[in-house]
């Protein structure tokens, strides 16, 4: 039986999720009487030699706006009007799909028998009233047995989320193009997949599907490697007000141990949240699909602002008992050298000696 406070809990997002569609509503409403078209994002999807998830998102947008420039503030990202249940279409090689957007104007397509090649691969989405847009997909080799998921906040970009005024300034207000890197995690990725470059790597984050063009330009500029993102939706849901950020990613991992069971993952996230939580789940659930668990270590004043205590929220088991060994380090150099000192037996190959 639910709890009184659980009950409270889903009356209140039910409450704001009606206002947010009421309001969604009326923005689309005027926009519409003021020329603005629905407009189709392609966000970056993965998939198999047998099928492939297509994703993206169709939004209102001013056909007579003038294009953003790079030096953007981080909020305007957040002020969209979703176009939900709209008609688009899938094309994908010789495969057309029809189907709708969500309630929230998500896209996402799973597409069988696509026949495309191995590596990036484009595709098009068409919506009602809105031009065709591309959108990329990943297909993984089917001879790859290692791939990376990574968390993408205080694992590789320098956010100090998820502390309400931090988050806003980071998110919301600074330039997009100033977000800082994790010193040294480009090249303890290179490193990581020297032997394997057919591994896929995919950033599994809570952050916003809305900053997913601020995220790519991310790691395309500090040399990350290339990777579908599976990111989420900040509304509130049928039991809370928000979002569970623990359960998307847990989802989203045996989502892909489920699309591709010959391969074996290696874990990366950080200490400022719950990623050894969730990593030691699946470690405990899954040993045999986790070829070995990184985490980077937060500060004390890097965890002060994170969740308000100086230290971690979860620690993870590093003894290797269930299977998976773990390696711990401030940045990516000094995960490298653990790494070095440690290396996962399923992925180790030629290491390049010369840490800084």
């Amino acid at each position: 039986m639910a709890s009184h406070s659980s009950l409270v809990d889903m009356a209140l997002s039910d409450i704001a999720r009606k206002t947010e569609r009421m309001i969604n509503q009326v923005g689309r409403q005027r926009k519409t009487a003021k020329g603005w078209k629905p407009a189709v994002t392609g966000f970056s999807g993965y998939g198999s030699s047998d099928r492939v998830h297509v994703l993206g998102r169709v939004l209102m947008e001013d056909p007579y706006s003038e294009p953003e420039t790079e030096i953007q503030r981080g909020w305007r990202q957040f002020i969209t009007t979703q176009v939900g249940n709209h008609p688009v279409t899938v094309r994908v090689g010789d495969q057309v799909v029809q189907s709708k957007s969500d309630a929230n104007g998500y896209i996402d397509v799973l597409v069988l028998d696509h026949g495309l090649e191995p590596g990036w691969n484009e595709v098009v989405i068409e919506a009602k009233d809105a031009e065709p847009a591309t959108a990329r997909v990943l297909i993984v080799e089917p001879g790859a047995r290692i791939g990376l998921v990574s968390d993408i906040d205080d694992t590789v970009m320098v956010t100090w989320l998820p502390r309400a005024v931090l988050a806003a300034w980071n998110s919301w207000v600074r330039h997009t193009n100033t977000r800082k890197p994790v010193p040294g995690m480009a090249e303890f990725y290179r490193q990581l997949l020297a032997d394997h470059p057919g591994a896929p790597v995919v950033y599994l984050s809570t952050g916003a599907w809305n900053t997913f063009e601020t995220l790519q330009s991310f790691i395309d500029v500090n040399g990350l490697p290339d990777g579908p993102m599976l990111l989420t939706d900040w509304g509130p849901t049928p039991t809370g007000m928000f979002r569970s950020g623990q359960e998307h990613k847990k989802v989203q991992l045996r989502n892909l141990f489920i699309d591709f069971p010959d391969i074996n993952w290696i874990l990366v996230g950080d200490d400022g949240q719950h990623d050894p939580l969730i990593y030691g789940d699946a470690v405990f659930e899954h040993p045999d699909r986790i070829a070995g668990v990184a985490i980077r270590q937060l500060s004390a004043g890097e965890h002060v602002l994170s969740h308000g205590t100086v230290s971690a929220l979860e620690d993870i088991d590093a003894d290797d008992r269930h299977g998976a060994p773990v390696i711990q380090g401030a940045d990516g150099f000094e995960l490298l050298r653990e790494f070095r000192a440690k290396p996962f037996p399923q992925v180790t190959g030629t290491l390049e000696q010369g840490v800084e």
